[in-house]
């Protein structure tokens, strides 16, 4: 299951790539995001692996995060492995103009083996995507509150 979209952020790719690799930003747009703690390799760099720790108050959820490819200010790309499901996440950053920036990206789940979010992904797969989105709309307002 594949998901695709594009945002305008109204800041430099420069802010926009400096706010997306700092990890310590995640909790401002992303839902339930406690901490990421690196497990392996240079923090940001190709091949570094991480665990990223989330809870949404109903249930507390583990990732490991391996960065396949960082070419920031450019694109950024991952793979994401949870018990339950895997997924490739890849980034692209287009100066429009000096303070605007189109950001593309892709998310595919390459694997889901647990009853309940494969029936999800079969009878709701705009969940996945809705969920994502959201995250890309509060990054985008997330960068354009700052300077």
């Amino acid at each position: 299951m594949k998901h695709s979209g594009s945002i305008v952020i109204n800041k430099s790719i420069e802010l926009v790539a400096r706010l997306f690799a700092d990890p310590a930003n995640l909790k401002e747009y992303q839902d339930g995001f406690q901490r990421k703690e690196l497990i392996s390799g240079e923090s940001g760099k190709n091949g570094a692996v991480s665990k990223m720790y989330y809870d949404d108050g109903k249930r507390k959820m583990e990732l490991t995060e391996t960065i396949t490819s960082n070419n920031l200010p450019h694109s950024f790309e991952a793979f994401y492995h949870h018990k339950h499901m895997d997924n490739t996440m890849k980034c692209n950053f287009t100066a429009l103009d000096e303070n605007s920036t189109r950001y593309d990206y892709e998310f595919e789940y390459t694997r889901i083996d647990w009853v309940m979010p494969k029936l999800m992904a079969v009878l709701f797969p705009g969940m996945y995507r809705k969920h994502g989105d959201k995250w890309m709309q509060q990054f985008k307002d997330f960068v354009e509150r700052n300077d």
